[in-house]
């Protein structure tokens, strides 16, 4: 018979109160402390007081519910022997308890005022471990391992790691062991339920083992942050050793550092105020601790000072026919661009003092600008440096933030200058359109500085705190339209326009540029592959609609590509041992036939154009930021209130220029043969074709007046001519922008004849010579003139 069965009842009566608690696991052998806080366990424990003060210990699962007679606890618990029952203020019990067996719950059976465990006792026997050689091993083997525990965890009693190595029962052993290690419950409890020793054993084993890899982990992470706190403090001590000896031996190496920085300072040879400027904070920061944060600040700022150009100008070298032979390389055409910097070159030749100008290079986009501003650079023998402005909307981003701020810098301008390395740079700010303002400030307004020649000598960064000369540097902005730029920026700016390309210029750039470019890239510089000029034109008339050309270049890449492609496919490479034919024999001739099954079908078509002719249907031209196209309008007249009527998605420019034309119209009717009673009760509506796109601007106007006549006279308008220019109410037609975009529209449709005003006539210089021989200009100062050509020859409809 087993110990706990002499401390059990009766096997007919083998019931004892229930304490469930939610903190601990007991183990048999042992002394734990636990807390009984509800009402069954404070009846359960009264009850075993009153009794033999035994009762039954198991760990809860959940929480029991008002009123049951059950609960959820784990089947196998532990009998224990009250030792002390201490009660607290709240009325709830504190036990010290003695675990004395193991036990297995059957049921739990409500009693008035507590629960009652129906009990099964867990019988060890001991005789039988003790002459089981592989359990014995497992004792052996669980008392090394827990001593190595023990001197790893440095919690665990001398007086208890004495116990355990006395101790020769393996069931005792696993109690006291289990309770003494630091495990979670469900790992104890799981101990405590595995009924045969030797598998219990296991399990603990596993368990020491488990912990002793955690707790050397953990020593280990110890010992490398305490190996790194002590070097960290070795350097620092050692560090002051060694300023102390350097300071016996009149050596001061923190001195020896600063005068470094001022000897790269005096170097750049900077202005006086930024010399002695210099040599202040060098003089604060030999007073600081070198580990104090103002220090870093000053040290920072010191070498911004020593990094910055102060006097380093690049020398111009480059002849005048070696500087227009370097622009001829790089860009085909922008004539105006090129001549300016030539001017600046021949000048700055003879007055080395010359400012730097401000250039502001505005056209559609792929024209060229951005790289023109690379081609300067190199022309000029000058270093290039690029800020990019679009979605720039904050001040600092130009000044930078003042040094008292963590993390502060200079502004861009600063940080690209540092970059330059000299004071001559040419200065790029690309999109100087796309800038927005908001909270942080405007940096269009802060430009300002940069960009005036009167101020830019004494540039005043946040960060640096001292006036910078920028007068010496090229600045050349790029933008695709003015409207957004503010006038007093505008105003500072030399504006150079960048006009879109003619077919022909086109055609010019992709046999120069263009085609050698991606034939290179794509590894088919030695082939002999060749496009003809029809398939190019074809490309850029159906391929393409754009005022540049970068998506000619796209569209170009795409065949040489798929000419790639078929050059493999055929057996032509580079790579002779695999019996590839030499790629220098590859010469297809692409046509313009071939390109529907290398680029597809076409994706434009030309702009929309009405090609009969028809009352009321005139032919205008209009400028975009893409460039030119044609705006079709139409105008008709029925019974009705005398209005007019405006559609098309039209600005208010453009309706106050229709009614303007209207305007005039009626009070020269005389001269196209109306009378006043032909506008009364009559309305007349003017559209727009493409309503979806926004229409706006004054050189709408003549368009508007000729449509609108012609409608009135029921006569149609002469075919095969586009116009252009604003109108006044006494008859004058007035100059226009855009002139070569829009007459470039008008070749692209084929239309021959183009009305413009007189005060135009001057910008026929800017339009391509094939272009000023194939179609025919007539310049027009008033209204009546303009009408007279466009509607003569053409019979009235009835």
């Amino acid at each position: 018979m087993s110990i706990l069965d002499s401390l059990l009842p009766k096997p007919d009566a083998a019931e004892l109160p229930l304490l469930y608690v939610r903190d601990t696991v007991i183990f048999p052998d042992t002394i734990m402390p636990v807390l009984a806080s509800t009402k069954l366990c404070i009846a359960a424990c009264d009850a075993a007081n009153r009794a033999d003060k035994r009762l039954f210990v198991s760990l809860l699962k959940g929480l029991p519910e008002e009123g049951a007679n059950s609960i959820d606890v784990h089947y196998m618990g532990s009998v224990c022997n009250i030792l002390q029952t201490v009660k607290l203020a709240d009325g709830s019990l504190r036990l010290l308890v003695e675990g004395l067996g193991r036990a297995r719950l059957k049921k739990t059976i409500f009693r008035k005022e507590y629960l009652a465990a129906l009990l099964d006792p867990v019988m060890d026997d001991m005789d039988a471990d003790k002459a089981d050689k592989d359990t014995n091993a497992l004792v052996q083997v669980v008392k090394r391992d827990f001593a190595s525990y023990a001197s790893l965890a440095k919690r665990v009693p001398n007086e208890v790691q004495a116990n355990i190595q006395r101790t020769e029962e393996a069931h005792k052993l696993c109690n006291i062991i289990a309770n003494v290690m630091g495990l979670k419950l469900d790992k104890k409890q799981e101990i405590l339920s595995i009924m045969d020793t030797k598998p219990r054993l296991e399990a603990l084993a596993q368990a020491i083992q488990t912990d002793m890899e955690i707790l050397g982990l953990q020593k280990s992470i110890s010992l490398k942050v305490k190996a790194k706190l002590d070097k960290n403090q070795k350097e620092y001590f050692l560090q002051e050793q060694l300023k102390e000896i350097n300071r016996e031996l009149g050596k001061d190496g923190e001195e020896n550092e600063f005068a470094e920085l001022l000897s790269r300072i005096e170097a750049r040879k900077p202005p006086e105020d930024v010399l002695a400027r210099a040599k202040k904070e060098l003089a604060r920061l030999g007073k600081l601790q070198s580990l104090s944060p103002e220090a870093g600040i000053i040290r920072t700022y010191c070498e911004w000072l020593a990094d910055l150009p102060w006097s380093d100008k690049k020398l111009n070298t480059i002849s005048l026919k070696e500087a227009k032979s370097m622009l001829d390389e790089d860009h085909f055409g922008l004539k105006k661009a090129k001549e300016r910097i030539i001017e600046y070159i021949a000048v700055h030749k003879l007055n080395e003092s010359l400012k730097g100008p401000i250039l502001c290079l505005v056209g559609p986009p792929g024209t060229g600008k951005t790289s023109l501003g690379r081609s300067i650079a190199r022309a000029l023998g000058r270093d290039f440096v690029r800020m990019s402005l679009g979605g720039v909307r904050d001040e600092a981003e130009i000044r930078g933030h003042r040094k008292t701020y963590v993390g502060a810098l200079p502004g861009k301008i600063l940080q690209s200058m540092k970059k330059a390395g000299s004071v001559n740079p040419v200065f790029l700010l690309d999109e100087i359109d796309k800038m927005s303002s908001d909270f942080r400030g405007d940096p269009a307004s802060a430009l300002l500085e940069v960009l005036d020649p009167e101020q830019n000598y004494s540039f005043a960064d946040h960060y640096l705190e001292l006036p910078y000369n920028l007068s010496s540097v090229m600045f050349v902005t790029t933008a695709n339209s003015l409207h957004s730029i503010p006038y007093a920026l505008l105003d500072r700016m030399e504006v150079i326009e960048i006009p879109g390309y003619s077919e022909y210029e086109k055609l010019e750039i992709a046999k120069k540029f263009i085609i050698p470019k991606q034939l290179a890239e794509n590894g088919l510089a030695e082939s002999g592959i060749r496009l003809r000029d029809d398939a190019i034109l074809e490309i850029i008339r159906h391929y393409t609609m754009e005022s540049g050309v970068r998506s000619l270049e796209r569209e170009i890449a795409r065949v040489v590509r798929k000419s790639a492609v078929k050059a493999l496919d055929a057996g032509f490479g580079k790579n002779v041992q695999e019996n590839q034919k030499p790629i220098n024999s590859y010469k297809p001739v692409i046509g313009a036939s071939s390109l529907p099954k290398l680029l597809g079908k076409r994706l434009h078509e030309k702009d929309l154009l009405f090609r009969d002719n028809a009352a009321g249907v005139a032919c205008g031209l209009a400028w975009t930021e893409l460039g030119g196209s044609v705006l079709p309008v139409e105008a008709s007249c029925f019974k009705g209130d005398s209005e007019l009527i405006l559609t098309g998605n039209l600005g208010e420019v453009m309706k106050e220029s229709a009614r303007a034309a209207l305007t005039f119209i009626r009070s020269n009717c005389e001269y196209y043969g109306l009378t006043p009673a032909d506008f009364e009760d009559r309305t007349i509506h003017v559209h727009v074709p493409e309503g979806a796109i926004p229409k706006d601007g004054p050189s709408a106007g003549i368009t508007l007046v000729a449509s609108m006549a012609s409608a009135l006279c029921q006569k149609p308008l002469a075919q095969g001519w586009a116009m252009t220019g604003e109108i006044t109410l006494s008859g004058k037609i007035l100059p226009i922008g855009g002139v070569k975009e829009k007459v470039l529209a008008a070749h692209r449709n084929s239309i021959k004849n183009i009305l413009l005003p007189e005060a135009n006539k001057k910008d026929l210089d800017e339009i391509p010579k094939e272009l000023r021989h194939d179609l025919n200009f007539h310049f027009m100062s008033g209204i009546k003139d303009a009408l007279a050509l466009l509607l003569c020859d053409t019979p009235a409809r009835p």
